[in-house]
């Protein structure tokens, strides 16, 4: 097959849109394939009522790369961010809910008034939590080392984030090494008394992931989560969570890539174990001399390859790697302000969570993990009119609701039986902090994991491409032995979530995923 072009993307997800950027400005010609009318993938807004603007996705950004941001000069095409402050509010059964405000002194006051004692240990676990986030941050744009043949650039960054653990102190260095290897609530527990600061913290260590605050492991998460705080914290996008993607590609064509949307690809075409190109649906085949795959592992490799092309053990790694989603969204368009009676009559807070223990967040897990939707699941409520009102109309508001836990595989029964009545409960749960929410309903949008899946080309309607857990970070992820975005096919290459530091709206993947390709082929002659 002759190469047209020096690279192909498949898949125009936000990861995809950063690698063509970056491969195109290092002079490659490239080539965007995106299936669906738009790009973007799951940082998606659209229409669920006239008027009504949702993020069917992912509605607020917080990991997102500021070298990304600055080098391809997304704020000239129109990216701005709008910060939640607070940041989240926790509702209580009926008790005093919790402002978590930006400003932590001023978050240590509103703890106070629950409990003098979490009030004193909060700026104390905020400092540690940002050291160690500060010693894995630079782990995130950077190519994973190799394992089996070290270089000595790997060696020598690897010491240098030694050198740095080292320096956080003793104490400090230990909690480092100690705290992703133990549950949330072991955790939590050492630092908090208050329930409801506790669930606060563990949804964000959890969110995403098909783990309780039980779990041993699920520490690791809270590293994630203050990851994006000590780069500025939770954010929307000034438009909706498209304006990213639109961004993304603005400047991706700048940088000379050609964007094709409408084109679904059938199959990465091979030759010799070399990835040659791509067949799309419509039976057009398009050459190329390398091929990034911003799909997830599990569709690259059982769907868009031939089983023939792939050896049985990593075929069986790629089969036993945990990508089945717990996560539901829930999109309400309502036709006049949410009345929170526990804030007051005036306040609409940009994002609020119902999760009043960690007792409960464990008993919503406890009826997923055994195939079941969760009675009482967690809700965290983005919403986005709060700070950008061209969302709707005039006095008019979304809501866009993350519920956890509801697995993917259903022990009983179909999600196609089961919608209906999620969405049901979801309205129930939040018409308890939220009474006036289904008489001021206009519209609403339920979609399941499998709903997510259909939509998004999230293999187990997982939003992260797989779990985000220990065994699957880092130079194991996807799976031991191709952590570093490069896979058994020569020229074809992993740039989405899939791969290294995983989910969330960073640009990571696509960014090391790029420098990957342009490391190999640092020589490559451009394609006339």
């Amino acid at each position: 097959m002759r190469s047209e072009y020096d690279a192909i993307v498949v898949g125009g997800g936000h990861n995809g849109l950063v690698a063509a950027a970056y491969l195109g400005r290092a002079g490659r010609r490239v080539l965007v394939l995106e299936k669906r009318p738009a790009v973007g993938g799951a940082v998606a807004t659209e229409e669920i009522a006239k008027g009504f603007r949702a993020p069917t996705g992912a509605a607020l950004a917080g990991m997102f790369r500021p070298e990304i941001l600055e080098e391809l000069q997304l704020a000239r095409h129109g990216l701005a961010f709008l910060p939640c402050d607070p940041a989240v509010v926790a509702l209580a059964d009926g008790g005093k809910p919790l402002r978590m405000w930006r400003d932590p002194n001023r978050a240590a006051a509103e703890i106070a008034s629950v409990s003098p004692a979490d009030a004193a240990a909060y700026p104390k676990f905020r400092a540690l939590m940002a050291k160690i986030a500060g010693v894995v941050d630079p782990l995130l744009l950077s190519i994973p080392p190799s394992i089996s043949a070290p270089s000595l650039g790997d060696e020598w960054f690897l010491l240098r984030r030694a050198l740095r653990l080292r320096r956080l102190g003793k104490e400090a260095m230990y909690d480092a090494l100690r705290i992703p290897f133990m549950s949330l609530k072991a955790v939590l527990d050492e630092w908090f008394e208050t329930e409801l600061l506790k669930a606060s913290f563990a949804l964000h260590g959890l969110f995403g992931v098909f783990r309780g605050p039980w779990s041993p492991y699920t520490g690791f998460g809270l590293i994630h989560h203050f990851v994006a705080e000590s780069n500025g914290g939770w954010s929307f996008i000034r438009g909706g969570s498209a304006s990213l993607s639109g961004a993304l590609a603005a400047a991706a064509q700048a940088a000379g890539a050609t964007i094709r949307t409408g084109a679904e690809v059938r199959r990465i075409a091979t030759a010799d174990g070399r990835a040659t190109g791509v067949e799309l649906a419509s039976g057009e085949t398009i050459g190329a001399s390398v091929v990034l795959s911003n799909a997830d592992p599990k569709r690259t490799f059982l769907t868009l390859l031939s089983s023939l092309d792939l050896d049985a053990d990593f075929l069986m790694r790629v089969r036993n790697y945990q990508s089945d989603g717990c996560l539901a969204k829930v999109n309400l368009a309502l036709d006049a302000p949410p009345q929170i009676p526990a804030l007051g009559a005036a306040e609409i807070p940009p994002r609020i969570q119902i999760a009043p223990s960690l007792e409960y967040i464990e008993r919503a897990y406890d009826d997923a993990k055994h195939g079941g939707i969760s009675e009482s699941p967690t809700l965290d409520v983005a919403i986005p009119t709060a700070v950008d009102p061209s969302l709707a109309p005039p006095g008019k508001h979304i809501l866009s609701v993350l519920v956890q836990y509801t697995p993917y595989r259903l022990k009983r029964g179909k999600w196609d039986d089961r919608r209906e009545k999620l969405g049901e409960r979801v309205l129930d749960l939040l018409e308890e902090h939220v009474p006036n929410v289904r008489s001021a309903l206009v519209g609403m949008e339920t979609l399941t994991p499998a709903d997510l899946e259909a939509r998004f080309g999230l293999t187990g309607g997982h939003i992260f491409h797989g779990e985000m857990t220990l065994h699957q970070q880092y130079v194991l992820r996807p799976v031991p032995g191709w952590g570093r975005y490069r896979t058994p096919i020569e020229n074809l290459y992993l740039c989405g979530s899939g791969g290294h530091p995983g989910g969330g709206i960073t640009g990571a993947p696509g960014y090391n995923a790029a420098h990957a390709v342009l490391e190999d082929h640092a020589r490559a002659p451009r394609t006339s």
